[in-house]
């Protein structure tokens, strides 16, 4: 299966690439890339994964994700049911961004972009609204009328003094055997987050020792197996609590908690709200499913 945000090759005669996806949902793929990513995602909510973080993101949600951090985003919830969701995805490499700096001094803010972009930065609501008029006239617009548009969202976003950095280290460079063995190891996670771990059979899927594939599991994603396993678990329960009515101790046990005051405290711990209260805060959201599903 392809990356979500199937990676377009920056062809001979282009400086970047573009990708427009309008999607129903959008599955987990984990994927990385040597460019700079930048995605602004409209009409979705879900999770996002990138390096060691998990966090949850809402419609409008821009980041930039650094080049071979690997990433990917998952999401079911569309807040308007008749649209489609859609991520506008940006890829420029960073010798492209080195040059444009190098020839135009005025771009200096664009420096920040490649000093801090590299761990991936998430930018605030205020900074995205107003890149984002600029990011969705990219489709319609001719190759080369499509550059001071990217620009102009590239110097917005890099004077964001209030972008938060995404993952706390940079990337492994590992090379590809390494990140074979990662791939394995979280595509059988999140096919199997709501089963009981099993370490040697994850050991076993890297084909390292125990011991040894516990500190890989570390290094190249920040997290214990156990603590990124909790985040998937949680982060699967914010979606069911979202997007469904089904009871709480019903989705704890869909996610994998057998104790529903284990699901609690971890729920507690993780989102610093209670599952009922998260819940809550999407009325919108409940009362959809409820007219879809004829109840008063």
């Amino acid at each position: 299966m392809r990356p979500l945000f199937e990676h377009v090759s920056i062809e001979a005669g282009q400086s970047w690439a573009l990708l427009w996806r309008e999607l129903p949902e959008i599955p987990f793929i984990w994927h990385y890339h040597p460019e700079f990513e930048l995605t602004l995602t409209l009409n979705a909510r879900g999770q996002r994964y990138i390096g060691e973080q998990l966090a949850d993101f809402a419609p409008g949600d821009l980041v930039l994700v650094g080049p071979n951090l690997p990433h990917t985003w998952a999401a079911s919830e569309r807040p308007d049911p008749s649209q489609p969701m859609l991520a506008v995805v940006v890829w420029f490499t960073p010798s492209w961004l080195e040059g444009l700096v190098a020839q135009l001094p005025e771009l200096a803010p664009l420096r920040r972009l490649l000093q801090q972009g590299g761990r991936g930065l998430a930018f605030s609501a205020a900074a995205a609204a107003r890149a984002q008029p600029h990011l969705l006239g990219l489709q319609a617009r001719s190759a080369a009328e499509r550059i001071p548009l990217l620009l102009e969202a590239l110097l917005i976003l890099a004077q964001d003094l209030n972008a938060a950095p995404i993952s706390s280290q940079l990337p492994q460079s590992g090379g590809d055997a390494s990140r074979q063995r990662l791939d394995r190891v979280l595509a059988h996670l999140h096919r199997h987050f709501a089963e009981p771990p099993d370490l040697p059979a994850l050991a076993a899927l890297a084909a390292l020792s125990l011991g040894a594939f516990q500190r890989f599991f570390k290094r190249h994603t920040g997290h214990s197996v156990l603590s990124y396993l909790s985040q998937l678990r949680i982060g699967h329960a914010c979606q069911l609590l979202i997007q469904t009515n089904k009871p709480i101790g019903v989705i704890a046990s869909e996610v994998g908690y057998r104790n529903l005051a284990h699901f609690n405290r971890q729920f507690l711990a993780s989102k610093q709200l209670t599952p009922s209260a998260l819940r809550a805060r999407y009325p919108r959201a409940q009362e959809a499913m409820k007219a879809r599903a004829g109840l008063p």
